[in-house]
Protein backbone atom coordinates (compact mmCIF):
# COMPACT_ATOMS: atom_id res chain seq x y z
CA UNK A 1 0.00 0.00 0.00
CA UNK A 2 1.21 3.51 -0.87
CA UNK A 3 2.63 5.45 2.11
CA UNK A 4 0.08 8.24 1.76
CA UNK A 5 -2.80 5.79 2.17
CA UNK A 6 -1.10 4.30 5.23
CA UNK A 7 -0.82 7.87 6.52
CA UNK A 8 -4.58 8.15 6.08
CA UNK A 9 -5.00 4.97 8.14
CA UNK A 10 -2.87 6.42 10.97
CA UNK A 11 -4.78 9.73 11.02
CA UNK A 12 -8.09 7.86 10.98
CA UNK A 13 -7.02 5.62 13.89
CA UNK A 14 -6.11 8.67 16.00
CA UNK A 15 -9.34 10.44 15.03
CA UNK A 16 -11.33 7.31 15.86
CA UNK A 17 -9.64 7.11 19.26
CA UNK A 18 -10.30 10.76 20.08
CA UNK A 19 -13.95 10.81 19.04
CA UNK A 20 -14.63 7.43 20.63
CA UNK A 21 -13.32 8.85 23.88
CA UNK A 22 -15.70 11.82 23.77
CA UNK A 23 -18.85 9.76 23.24
CA UNK A 24 -17.76 6.96 25.58
CA UNK A 25 -17.21 9.41 28.44
CA UNK A 26 -20.64 10.95 27.98
CA UNK A 27 -22.44 7.65 28.54
CA UNK A 28 -20.30 6.85 31.59
CA UNK A 29 -20.88 10.16 33.44
CA UNK A 30 -23.64 8.88 35.77
CA UNK A 31 -21.45 5.94 36.86
CA UNK A 32 -18.46 8.24 37.39
CA UNK A 33 -20.76 10.51 39.37
CA UNK A 34 -21.75 7.70 41.74
CA UNK A 35 -18.33 6.04 42.04
CA UNK A 36 -16.28 9.20 42.66
CA UNK A 37 -19.02 11.23 44.35
CA UNK A 38 -18.76 13.90 41.65
CA UNK A 39 -20.96 16.99 41.75
CA UNK A 40 -22.85 18.31 38.70
CA UNK A 41 -20.20 21.03 38.28
CA UNK A 42 -17.43 18.40 38.37
CA UNK A 43 -19.29 16.37 35.73
CA UNK A 44 -19.32 19.44 33.52
CA UNK A 45 -15.58 19.85 34.05
CA UNK A 46 -14.86 16.18 33.26
CA UNK A 47 -16.12 17.00 29.78
CA UNK A 48 -15.02 20.63 29.62
CA UNK A 49 -11.46 20.05 30.87
CA UNK A 50 -10.85 18.01 27.74
CA UNK A 51 -12.64 20.38 25.36
CA UNK A 52 -11.09 23.47 26.94
CA UNK A 53 -7.47 22.32 26.76
CA UNK A 54 -8.13 21.20 23.19
CA UNK A 55 -9.48 24.62 22.25
CA UNK A 56 -6.79 26.56 24.12
CA UNK A 57 -3.82 24.67 22.68
CA UNK A 58 -4.92 23.85 19.13
CA UNK A 59 -3.54 27.06 17.66
CA UNK A 60 -0.22 26.73 19.45
CA UNK A 61 -0.03 23.09 18.37
CA UNK A 62 -0.64 24.15 14.78
CA UNK A 63 2.20 26.66 15.01
CA UNK A 64 4.52 24.07 16.54
CA UNK A 65 3.61 21.60 13.79
CA UNK A 66 4.31 24.09 11.01
CA UNK A 67 7.65 25.01 12.59
CA UNK A 68 9.05 21.71 13.92
CA UNK A 69 7.20 19.17 11.80
CA UNK A 70 3.67 17.81 11.73
CA UNK A 71 4.76 14.19 12.14
CA UNK A 72 6.80 15.07 15.25
CA UNK A 73 3.95 17.00 16.93
CA UNK A 74 1.46 14.30 15.91
CA UNK A 75 3.66 11.62 17.54
CA UNK A 76 4.08 13.59 20.78
CA UNK A 77 0.32 14.16 20.84
CA UNK A 78 -0.36 10.45 20.51
CA UNK A 79 2.01 9.66 23.40
CA UNK A 80 0.53 12.35 25.68
CA UNK A 81 -3.06 11.37 24.88
CA UNK A 82 -2.36 7.69 25.53
CA UNK A 83 -0.64 8.46 28.84
CA UNK A 84 -3.52 10.75 29.83
CA UNK A 85 -5.98 7.94 29.11
CA UNK A 86 -4.06 5.64 31.45
CA UNK A 87 -4.21 8.28 34.20
CA UNK A 88 -7.96 8.73 33.65
CA UNK A 89 -8.49 5.01 34.14
CA UNK A 90 -6.49 5.07 37.38
CA UNK A 91 -8.23 8.19 38.81
CA UNK A 92 -9.40 7.83 42.43
CA UNK A 93 -11.12 11.21 42.73
CA UNK A 94 -13.10 13.60 40.57
CA UNK A 95 -10.26 16.15 40.80
CA UNK A 96 -7.70 13.64 39.54
CA UNK A 97 -9.98 12.62 36.68
CA UNK A 98 -10.48 16.25 35.66
CA UNK A 99 -6.70 16.77 35.67
CA UNK A 100 -6.12 13.63 33.62
CA UNK A 101 -8.81 14.72 31.15
CA UNK A 102 -6.94 18.00 30.75
CA UNK A 103 -3.80 15.97 29.96
CA UNK A 104 -5.77 14.08 27.33
CA UNK A 105 -6.81 17.42 25.90
CA UNK A 106 -3.19 18.54 25.57
CA UNK A 107 -2.38 15.44 23.52
CA UNK A 108 -5.65 15.73 21.64
CA UNK A 109 -4.84 19.32 20.64
CA UNK A 110 -1.63 18.14 18.97
CA UNK A 111 -3.53 15.44 17.09
CA UNK A 112 -6.46 17.61 16.02
CA UNK A 113 -4.20 20.45 14.89
CA UNK A 114 -2.03 18.21 12.72
CA UNK A 115 -4.32 15.45 11.45
CA UNK A 116 -6.09 17.36 8.69
CA UNK A 117 -2.93 19.31 7.86
CA UNK A 118 -1.06 16.02 7.34
CA UNK A 119 -3.81 14.81 4.99
CA UNK A 120 -3.76 18.12 3.12
CA UNK A 121 0.02 17.82 2.66
CA UNK A 122 -0.17 14.14 1.63
CA UNK A 123 -3.06 14.31 -0.85
CA UNK A 124 -4.11 16.53 -3.73
CA UNK A 125 -6.81 16.64 -6.37
CA UNK A 126 -9.35 13.83 -6.42
CA UNK A 127 -7.38 11.80 -3.86
CA UNK A 128 -7.76 14.61 -1.33
CA UNK A 129 -11.54 14.44 -1.68
CA UNK A 130 -11.44 10.68 -1.16
CA UNK A 131 -9.16 11.03 1.87
CA UNK A 132 -11.40 13.63 3.53
CA UNK A 133 -14.43 11.50 2.69
CA UNK A 134 -12.89 8.48 4.41
CA UNK A 135 -11.95 10.65 7.40
CA UNK A 136 -15.54 11.91 7.61
CA UNK A 137 -16.89 8.36 7.51
CA UNK A 138 -14.54 7.38 10.34
CA UNK A 139 -15.89 10.24 12.46
CA UNK A 140 -19.37 8.85 11.93
CA UNK A 141 -18.33 5.29 12.83
CA UNK A 142 -16.54 6.48 15.99
CA UNK A 143 -19.58 8.50 17.01
CA UNK A 144 -21.84 5.51 16.42
CA UNK A 145 -19.70 3.01 18.31
CA UNK A 146 -19.01 5.31 21.26
CA UNK A 147 -22.35 4.99 23.08
CA UNK A 148 -22.54 1.22 22.55
CA UNK A 149 -18.93 0.47 23.50
CA UNK A 150 -19.10 2.93 26.38
CA UNK A 151 -22.33 1.44 27.65
CA UNK A 152 -21.04 -2.13 27.33
CA UNK A 153 -17.73 -1.37 29.09
CA UNK A 154 -19.37 0.67 31.84
CA UNK A 155 -22.15 -1.84 32.49
CA UNK A 156 -20.06 -4.99 32.03
CA UNK A 157 -16.74 -3.91 33.58
CA UNK A 158 -16.59 -0.35 34.93
CA UNK A 159 -16.25 3.21 33.69
CA UNK A 160 -12.45 2.87 33.95
CA UNK A 161 -12.47 0.55 30.95
CA UNK A 162 -13.61 3.38 28.70
CA UNK A 163 -10.21 5.04 29.15
CA UNK A 164 -8.08 1.90 29.09
CA UNK A 165 -9.58 1.00 25.70
CA UNK A 166 -7.54 3.89 24.22
CA UNK A 167 -4.21 2.28 25.09
CA UNK A 168 -3.97 -0.35 22.30
CA UNK A 169 -5.20 2.20 19.73
CA UNK A 170 -2.58 4.69 20.87
CA UNK A 171 0.30 2.19 20.74
CA UNK A 172 -0.73 0.94 17.28
CA UNK A 173 -0.98 4.47 15.91
CA UNK A 174 2.44 5.37 17.35
CA UNK A 175 4.10 2.38 15.69
CA UNK A 176 2.46 3.12 12.33
CA UNK A 177 3.40 6.80 12.58
CA UNK A 178 7.06 5.89 13.06
CA UNK A 179 7.18 3.49 10.10
CA UNK A 180 4.81 4.98 7.53
CA UNK A 181 4.22 8.73 7.99
CA UNK A 182 6.43 11.25 6.18
CA UNK A 183 7.46 14.49 7.83
CA UNK A 184 6.12 17.80 6.54
CA UNK A 185 6.45 21.37 7.76
CA UNK A 186 5.72 24.86 6.51
CA UNK A 187 8.46 26.36 4.26
CA UNK A 188 8.37 29.59 6.25
CA UNK A 189 7.26 28.60 9.74
CA UNK A 190 6.04 31.25 12.14
CA UNK A 191 7.59 31.97 15.53
CA UNK A 192 5.77 30.66 18.58
CA UNK A 193 3.26 33.29 19.67
CA UNK A 194 3.61 32.97 23.46
CA UNK A 195 1.72 36.18 24.27
CA UNK A 196 -1.20 35.08 22.12
CA UNK A 197 -1.20 31.59 23.60
CA UNK A 198 -1.26 32.83 27.21
CA UNK A 199 -3.96 35.48 26.73
CA UNK A 200 -6.18 33.13 24.72
CA UNK A 201 -5.78 30.15 27.10
CA UNK A 202 -6.40 32.08 30.32
CA UNK A 203 -9.16 34.19 28.78
CA UNK A 204 -11.04 31.16 27.46
CA UNK A 205 -10.67 29.33 30.78
CA UNK A 206 -12.03 32.37 32.66
CA UNK A 207 -15.02 32.58 30.29
CA UNK A 208 -16.01 28.91 30.64
CA UNK A 209 -15.36 28.96 34.39
CA UNK A 210 -17.60 32.02 34.72
CA UNK A 211 -20.51 30.32 32.94
CA UNK A 212 -20.06 27.16 35.00
CA UNK A 213 -19.96 29.06 38.30
CA UNK A 214 -23.01 31.11 37.28
CA UNK A 215 -25.02 27.88 37.10
CA UNK A 216 -23.95 26.86 40.60
CA UNK A 217 -24.18 30.31 42.21
CA UNK A 218 -25.70 33.29 40.37
CA UNK A 219 -24.98 35.67 37.52
CA UNK A 220 -24.30 38.49 39.99
CA UNK A 221 -21.89 36.53 42.21
CA UNK A 222 -18.61 38.52 42.54
CA UNK A 223 -16.50 35.54 41.41
CA UNK A 224 -18.64 35.16 38.26
CA UNK A 225 -18.42 38.86 37.44
CA UNK A 226 -14.64 38.85 37.94
CA UNK A 227 -14.33 35.81 35.63
CA UNK A 228 -16.26 37.55 32.87
CA UNK A 229 -14.27 40.76 33.30
CA UNK A 230 -10.94 38.91 33.15
CA UNK A 231 -12.13 36.89 30.13
CA UNK A 232 -13.21 40.03 28.27
CA UNK A 233 -9.93 41.84 29.00
CA UNK A 234 -7.71 38.92 27.99
CA UNK A 235 -9.65 37.97 24.85
CA UNK A 236 -9.63 41.60 23.69
CA UNK A 237 -5.89 41.69 24.40
CA UNK A 238 -5.52 38.48 22.38
CA UNK A 239 -7.23 40.10 19.40
CA UNK A 240 -4.99 43.16 19.60
CA UNK A 241 -1.86 41.00 19.89
CA UNK A 242 -2.83 38.88 16.89
CA UNK A 243 -3.65 41.98 14.87
CA UNK A 244 -0.30 43.67 15.54
CA UNK A 245 2.18 40.80 15.85
CA UNK A 246 4.31 39.99 12.84
CA UNK A 247 3.74 36.23 12.92
CA UNK A 248 0.42 35.53 14.70
CA UNK A 249 -0.76 32.03 15.56
CA UNK A 250 -4.30 33.21 14.74
CA UNK A 251 -4.12 35.12 11.46
CA UNK A 252 -7.11 37.46 11.59
CA UNK A 253 -6.76 38.05 7.84
CA UNK A 254 -8.31 34.63 7.32
CA UNK A 255 -11.61 36.18 8.35
CA UNK A 256 -11.50 38.24 5.18
CA UNK A 257 -12.40 34.99 3.39
CA UNK A 258 -16.19 34.49 3.70
CA UNK A 259 -15.94 30.71 3.37
CA UNK A 260 -13.49 30.50 6.27
CA UNK A 261 -15.84 32.59 8.41
CA UNK A 262 -18.81 30.40 7.44
CA UNK A 263 -16.89 27.22 8.20
CA UNK A 264 -15.79 28.56 11.59
CA UNK A 265 -19.33 29.54 12.56
CA UNK A 266 -20.60 26.15 11.41
CA UNK A 267 -17.94 24.34 13.46
CA UNK A 268 -18.87 26.32 16.59
CA UNK A 269 -22.60 25.79 16.12
CA UNK A 270 -22.32 22.08 15.29
CA UNK A 271 -20.48 21.22 18.50
CA UNK A 272 -22.31 23.88 20.50
CA UNK A 273 -25.70 22.39 19.69
CA UNK A 274 -26.11 18.61 19.30
CA UNK A 275 -22.81 17.49 20.82
CA UNK A 276 -23.02 19.82 23.82
CA UNK A 277 -26.53 18.46 24.45
CA UNK A 278 -25.33 14.84 24.70
CA UNK A 279 -24.40 15.21 28.38
CA UNK A 280 -27.93 16.33 29.26
CA UNK A 281 -29.57 13.65 27.14
CA UNK A 282 -27.54 10.98 28.94
CA UNK A 283 -28.49 12.42 32.34
CA UNK A 284 -32.13 12.28 31.26
CA UNK A 285 -31.95 8.70 29.98
CA UNK A 286 -30.07 7.34 32.99
CA UNK A 287 -30.97 9.53 35.95
CA UNK A 288 -34.55 10.37 35.05
CA UNK A 289 -35.69 7.30 33.09
CA UNK A 290 -33.54 4.89 35.12
CA UNK A 291 -31.76 3.24 32.17
CA UNK A 292 -28.34 1.59 32.51
CA UNK A 293 -25.29 2.89 30.63
CA UNK A 294 -25.69 0.14 28.01
CA UNK A 295 -29.39 0.81 27.60
CA UNK A 296 -28.73 4.54 27.20
CA UNK A 297 -25.97 3.81 24.67
CA UNK A 298 -28.29 1.64 22.59
CA UNK A 299 -30.84 4.43 22.42
CA UNK A 300 -28.24 7.04 21.47
CA UNK A 301 -27.29 4.71 18.61
CA UNK A 302 -30.40 5.99 16.82
CA UNK A 303 -28.66 9.36 16.56
CA UNK A 304 -25.08 8.21 16.06
CA UNK A 305 -26.05 5.42 13.67
CA UNK A 306 -27.90 7.90 11.46
CA UNK A 307 -24.83 10.12 11.53
CA UNK A 308 -22.56 7.24 10.50
CA UNK A 309 -24.70 6.14 7.56
CA UNK A 310 -25.20 9.62 6.18
CA UNK A 311 -21.55 10.66 6.74
CA UNK A 312 -20.43 7.68 4.65
CA UNK A 313 -22.63 8.83 1.78
CA UNK A 314 -21.78 12.50 2.26
CA UNK A 315 -18.05 11.74 2.10
CA UNK A 316 -18.52 10.44 -1.44
CA UNK A 317 -20.50 13.53 -2.44
CA UNK A 318 -18.02 16.17 -1.31
CA UNK A 319 -16.48 16.41 -4.79
CA UNK A 320 -19.87 16.69 -6.53
CA UNK A 321 -22.15 18.70 -4.25
CA UNK A 322 -21.22 22.29 -3.27
CA UNK A 323 -20.05 22.44 0.34
CA UNK A 324 -22.58 25.10 1.34
CA UNK A 325 -25.46 22.82 0.29
CA UNK A 326 -24.27 20.12 2.65
CA UNK A 327 -23.14 22.09 5.69
CA UNK A 328 -25.99 24.64 5.68
CA UNK A 329 -28.98 22.30 5.28
CA UNK A 330 -27.24 19.75 7.51
CA UNK A 331 -27.05 22.18 10.42
CA UNK A 332 -30.64 23.25 9.88
CA UNK A 333 -31.67 19.58 10.07
CA UNK A 334 -29.72 19.28 13.35
CA UNK A 335 -31.75 22.23 14.66
CA UNK A 336 -35.03 20.73 13.48
CA UNK A 337 -34.11 17.44 15.15
CA UNK A 338 -33.44 19.21 18.46
CA UNK A 339 -36.77 21.03 18.17
CA UNK A 340 -38.51 17.69 17.59
CA UNK A 341 -37.00 16.34 20.83
CA UNK A 342 -38.78 19.12 22.73
CA UNK A 343 -42.22 18.72 24.25
CA UNK A 344 -41.15 16.25 26.96
CA UNK A 345 -43.28 15.93 30.09
CA UNK A 346 -43.00 13.94 33.30
CA UNK A 347 -44.63 10.89 31.68
CA UNK A 348 -42.57 10.84 28.46
CA UNK A 349 -40.42 7.87 27.52
CA UNK A 350 -37.32 7.75 25.33
CA UNK A 351 -39.54 6.94 22.33
CA UNK A 352 -40.44 10.63 22.24
CA UNK A 353 -36.83 11.36 21.22
CA UNK A 354 -36.59 8.94 18.26
CA UNK A 355 -37.75 11.28 15.47
CA UNK A 356 -35.43 14.04 16.69
CA UNK A 357 -32.51 11.62 16.99
CA UNK A 358 -32.95 10.50 13.37
CA UNK A 359 -33.34 13.99 11.88
CA UNK A 360 -30.45 15.46 13.90
CA UNK A 361 -28.29 12.44 13.07
CA UNK A 362 -28.91 12.88 9.35
CA UNK A 363 -27.98 16.56 9.65
CA UNK A 364 -24.76 15.83 11.56
CA UNK A 365 -23.80 13.24 8.96
CA UNK A 366 -24.17 15.83 6.20
CA UNK A 367 -22.08 18.42 8.05
CA UNK A 368 -19.01 16.54 9.28
CA UNK A 369 -17.23 15.39 6.07
CA UNK A 370 -17.33 18.72 4.14
CA UNK A 371 -16.71 20.77 7.28
CA UNK A 372 -13.43 18.95 7.76
CA UNK A 373 -12.12 20.06 4.39
CA UNK A 374 -13.52 23.60 4.39
CA UNK A 375 -10.91 25.11 6.72
CA UNK A 376 -7.86 23.77 4.89
CA UNK A 377 -9.52 24.06 1.48
CA UNK A 378 -9.30 27.85 1.35
CA UNK A 379 -5.61 28.19 2.26
CA UNK A 380 -2.34 27.03 0.75
CA UNK A 381 -0.73 23.88 2.18
CA UNK A 382 1.88 25.85 4.16
CA UNK A 383 -0.95 27.47 6.20
CA UNK A 384 -3.02 24.33 6.65
CA UNK A 385 -1.79 23.74 10.21
CA UNK A 386 -3.07 27.12 11.35
CA UNK A 387 -6.32 26.80 9.40
CA UNK A 388 -7.22 23.37 10.75
CA UNK A 389 -6.21 24.51 14.24
CA UNK A 390 -8.56 27.51 14.10
CA UNK A 391 -11.45 25.40 12.77
CA UNK A 392 -11.04 22.79 15.48
CA UNK A 393 -10.66 25.54 18.08
CA UNK A 394 -14.12 26.77 17.15
CA UNK A 395 -15.42 23.21 17.48
CA UNK A 396 -14.04 22.78 20.98
CA UNK A 397 -15.00 26.27 22.14
CA UNK A 398 -18.51 25.45 20.96
CA UNK A 399 -18.81 22.30 23.05
CA UNK A 400 -17.10 23.83 26.12
CA UNK A 401 -19.25 26.95 26.12
CA UNK A 402 -22.36 24.96 25.19
CA UNK A 403 -22.03 22.62 28.16
CA UNK A 404 -21.34 25.53 30.52
CA UNK A 405 -24.18 27.73 29.28
CA UNK A 406 -26.68 24.88 29.10
CA UNK A 407 -25.71 23.86 32.64
CA UNK A 408 -26.55 27.36 33.89
CA UNK A 409 -29.90 27.38 32.06
CA UNK A 410 -30.68 23.84 33.19
CA UNK A 411 -30.14 24.51 36.90
CA UNK A 412 -32.05 27.81 36.82
CA UNK A 413 -34.99 26.27 34.99
CA UNK A 414 -35.26 23.40 37.49
CA UNK A 415 -35.31 25.84 40.43
CA UNK A 416 -37.99 27.98 38.74
CA UNK A 417 -40.01 24.89 37.83
CA UNK A 418 -39.98 23.57 41.39
CA UNK A 419 -40.99 26.92 42.85
CA UNK A 420 -43.94 27.21 40.48
CA UNK A 421 -45.18 23.65 41.09
CA UNK A 422 -44.80 23.12 44.83
CA UNK A 423 -47.71 24.20 47.04
CA UNK A 424 -47.10 26.18 50.21
CA UNK A 425 -46.86 23.07 52.41
CA UNK A 426 -44.30 21.30 50.25
CA UNK A 427 -42.38 24.53 49.59
CA UNK A 428 -42.02 25.09 53.33
CA UNK A 429 -40.11 21.83 53.86
CA UNK A 430 -37.99 21.86 50.67
CA UNK A 431 -35.12 23.90 49.30
CA UNK A 432 -35.54 24.21 45.49
CA UNK A 433 -31.84 25.02 45.05
CA UNK A 434 -30.77 21.92 46.99
CA UNK A 435 -33.21 19.74 45.05
CA UNK A 436 -32.00 21.20 41.74
CA UNK A 437 -28.43 20.27 42.70
CA UNK A 438 -29.56 16.77 43.65
CA UNK A 439 -31.45 16.38 40.36
CA UNK A 440 -28.37 17.43 38.39
CA UNK A 441 -26.30 14.89 40.33
CA UNK A 442 -28.86 12.11 39.91
CA UNK A 443 -29.56 11.99 43.66
CA UNK A 444 -33.10 13.34 43.76
CA UNK A 445 -34.47 10.07 45.22
CA UNK A 446 -32.24 10.36 48.29
CA UNK A 447 -33.41 13.94 48.91
CA UNK A 448 -37.09 13.14 48.37
CA UNK A 449 -36.89 10.14 50.70
CA UNK A 450 -35.85 12.43 53.58
CA UNK A 451 -38.98 14.60 53.23
CA UNK A 452 -42.12 14.07 55.34
CA UNK A 453 -44.14 11.23 53.82
CA UNK A 454 -47.14 13.41 52.88
CA UNK A 455 -45.01 15.58 50.58
CA UNK A 456 -42.88 12.96 48.82
CA UNK A 457 -45.33 12.23 46.02
CA UNK A 458 -45.92 15.88 45.16
CA UNK A 459 -42.22 16.74 45.25
CA UNK A 460 -41.27 13.71 43.16
CA UNK A 461 -43.89 14.64 40.54
CA UNK A 462 -42.71 18.25 40.54
CA UNK A 463 -39.09 17.13 40.05
CA UNK A 464 -40.00 15.00 37.03
CA UNK A 465 -41.97 17.81 35.42
CA UNK A 466 -39.28 20.42 36.17
CA UNK A 467 -36.57 18.17 34.67
CA UNK A 468 -38.60 17.72 31.48
CA UNK A 469 -39.32 21.45 31.19
CA UNK A 470 -35.65 22.29 31.73
CA UNK A 471 -34.60 19.90 29.00
CA UNK A 472 -37.24 21.38 26.68
CA UNK A 473 -35.70 24.82 27.18
CA UNK A 474 -32.29 23.45 26.23
CA UNK A 475 -33.70 21.83 23.08
CA UNK A 476 -35.05 25.19 21.91
CA UNK A 477 -31.83 27.06 22.64
CA UNK A 478 -29.51 24.43 21.13
CA UNK A 479 -31.80 24.02 18.12
CA UNK A 480 -31.68 27.76 17.49
CA UNK A 481 -27.86 27.67 17.67
CA UNK A 482 -27.78 24.96 14.98
CA UNK A 483 -30.20 26.81 12.69
CA UNK A 484 -28.23 30.05 12.97
CA UNK A 485 -25.07 28.14 12.06
CA UNK A 486 -26.78 26.59 9.04
CA UNK A 487 -28.03 29.93 7.73
CA UNK A 488 -24.58 31.48 8.20
CA UNK A 489 -22.96 28.61 6.30
CA UNK A 490 -25.32 28.96 3.34
CA UNK A 491 -24.78 32.72 3.24
CA UNK A 492 -20.98 32.73 3.57
CA UNK A 493 -19.49 29.55 2.07
CA UNK A 494 -18.59 30.05 -1.61
CA UNK A 495 -17.09 27.68 -4.18
CA UNK A 496 -14.68 30.29 -5.56
CA UNK A 497 -12.86 30.63 -2.23
CA UNK A 498 -11.49 27.10 -2.64
CA UNK A 499 -9.33 28.25 -5.56
CA UNK A 500 -6.40 28.73 -3.17
CA UNK A 501 -5.51 25.06 -3.31
CA UNK A 502 -5.72 24.71 -7.07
Amino acid sequence: MNRKWLTLVVVCISTFMLLLDVTIVTVALPDIERDLGATFTQLQWITDAYALTLAALLLTSGSLADRFGRRLVFSVGLAVFTAGSALCGAANSAEMLIGARAAQGIGGAMLFATGLAILAASFSGRDRGIAFGVWGAVTGIATALGPILGGALTTGISWRGIFYVNLPFGVLALVMTYFFMSESKAPYARRIDWAGMITFTVGLFALVFGFTEAGEKSWTDPKVLWCFAIAAALLIAFGIIEWRIREPMFDLDLFRVPTFVGGSIAAFCMNGSAFAMMMYLVLYLQNQLGLSALQAGLRLLVFSGSTMVVATIAGRLTEKVPTRWMIGPGLILVGVGLFLMGGLDADSSWIHLIAGFIVAGIGAGLVNPPLASTAVGVVTVDRSGMASGINNTFRQVGIALGIAVYGTLFSSAIVDGLRSRLDDGAAAVTDPNAIAGAVSAGQQSAVVDHLPAQYRGDVSEAVGAAFADSLNDLFWVSGAVAVVGGLAAMALIRRKDFAAVG
